[in-house]
Parts: structure tokens; sequence; C-alpha cells
């Protein structure tokens, strides 16, 4: 074992793992779907200062992009909407989602579509509202997506982005194995790599977390495939050249007693949680 990865799980055993839905899945506290059901609220509460849910979901047309098991697509469906399309690559989420909706009574408002959505299965001027909820963080390429968005919202349609910054504490994104606040900051991928997948490796769902975070490239390398390290200068950059008219731009801070370092150029990467935008088409 390398030193770096000793020191790494060494470390790791100080902090506590904050909550995650792939660990209360695999404990049978509730399934990933029923998890982000239950977080709806959440991941929308940002935009609500700005906008209400009635004009965000009322009898409208709604695309949750990133939708994951689509719990929370189904809670946009609750909030009144005519129909919620949830689109993913993860294949697997398609039935744990559908199940859900006819849990709740929501079949008929909700369809899942195991796609990319920077080519959106959509004809032009579709929806009314499309969230991207902790998503831009995630796909590969994210101006392609934007421009899809872009195509199938409909005139005075709005799109909703919200995702936390690559520098955020978690922004790694590995917190169902390792609780260390901001950790990519100190060690290689390499490593968080090698010590991840040693750490997940025995759990029922092991592999498959495996498979969803790491791929190989061309040379045969490992690296993080699940995030692109969206940046909030990186964001700003994309979002500028995009189509849409701004409605609102904002940063939240991590706690109230830091919100002067997120306000800061050289250290808000570090201190804000959540990048929110509303741009309108």
């Amino acid at each position: 074992m390398t030193i770096s990865k000793k020191i790494l799980k060494e470390i790791n055993k100080l902090f506590p793992l904050p909550v995650h839905p792939f660990n209360l899945q695999n404990e049978g506290k509730k399934t990933y779907a029923e998890w982000q059901f239950e977080k709806g609220y959440e991941t929308i509460k940002f935009y609500l200062p700005y906008t209400s849910l009635e004009e965000m979901f009322k009898d409208k047309t709604v695309l949750d992009v990133g939708c994951g098991a689509a719990g929370k697509s189904l809670y946009y469906a609750s909030q009144g909407a005519e129909k919620v399309y949830g689109i993913d690559p993860i294949k697997s989420y398609k039935e744990e989602a559908e199940k859900l909706a006819e849990k709740k009574g929501l079949k008929d408002k909700f369809e899942f579509i195991i796609g990319d959505a920077a080519n959106l299965p959509f004809e032009d001027n579709f929806f009314d509202t499309i969230i991207l909820n902790d998503a831009m963080e995630h796909v590969d390429m994210p101006e392609k997506v934007l421009d899809e968005c872009y195509r199938t919202l409909k005139k005075g349609g709005r799109v909703y982005i919200n995702f936390p910054p690559y520098n955020h504490p978690y922004g790694a994104h590995l917190s169902d194995a390792i609780g260390i606040p901001w950790v990519h900051l100190f060690f290689s991928d390499k490593t968080l790599i090698e010590v991840y997948k040693d750490l997940v490796k025995d759990l029922p769902d092991g592999q498959s977390r495996i498979n969803f975070r790491i791929s190989r490239d061309k040379q045969g390398r490992e690296y993080f495939s699940y995030i692109n390290k969206m940046t909030i200068k990186r964001f700003n950059k994309i979002i500028s050249r995009a189509k849409f008219v701004k409605k609102y731009y904002g940063e939240v801070p991590l706690r109230s007693i830091v919100s002067y370092l997120s306000k800061l150029p050289l250290l808000k990467e570090y201190f804000v949680k959540m990048v929110v935008f509303i741009g309108e088409k």
C-alpha cells in the first residue's frame, strides 16, 4: 500500500460519513428513489425566492435532466405538473423510478427516458420547464446540454440550474465512502480512485458504484468519469455563451459564518455550496 493511500484511509476513519442515499439503500432504510422524493423540495428551494412552485410546475410539461432514480421528478409531478419526463443514462434506475411512480399514483404523469441530455429525443419547443438539479457537474458536454435545453424549451419557458462547484467540501462526490471535506484538494485522483475502490468493493452494490464513478481512458488509465470538475468560473463562461436570458444568478455560501469568504474571488470556489441560475427562452 502506498503511503498516500495509507494516510487517506487512516484520516478517513476520523470523519463520519454524511448521510448518503447509496448507504441508506444498502441498509434497507429506503431506496434511492424514495430518498430523492423526500428531498424533492431541497432540489428547488434555492429558486423559490425568485419564482414559485406554481410558476415552475402548475400544468407544465417538465424535463428533469440527470434525474437519477427520478424520485425528484415524481416530486415535481406531485406539484401539479401535467407531465414530467426524467432523463438519465443509467438504465438500472428506470425500474426503480417506475415502481415509485406507481406507488405514488403518478404513473400517468411521469415517463423515464434512458438517454443523453446532449441529444434530447424531443422536438423543438416541447417543454415549459427544464430542471438541472446537481447535473451540470456530471454531464460530459455541458455546452451541448444547454443548447439542447434551449432548443426544446418553449418561448418563455425557463431552465433552472443548481449545482455544487467542484471545490465544494464534497465536490468530488465520494462522500458515500470518504467523509473528509475537500479531500480532492489534498490527494491525487489516482489515490482517491484506489482508496474508493478498496472501501466499497465488498459492499453489496460495490461494483456498481465503481462502474458508475470510474472509467478508463484510451490509454487504459482510470479516471473519474461521473464528474466534469465544474467550477464557478467555468460555469460562468459557459452560461455567458448560452442563449438564455438571465433571470437570476446567485451563489449560496456554505454557512452564514463564512459568507464573506464566499464573496472573495480567490476563495469563493471553496466556500460556495450551490450555484443557482434561472434562464428564459
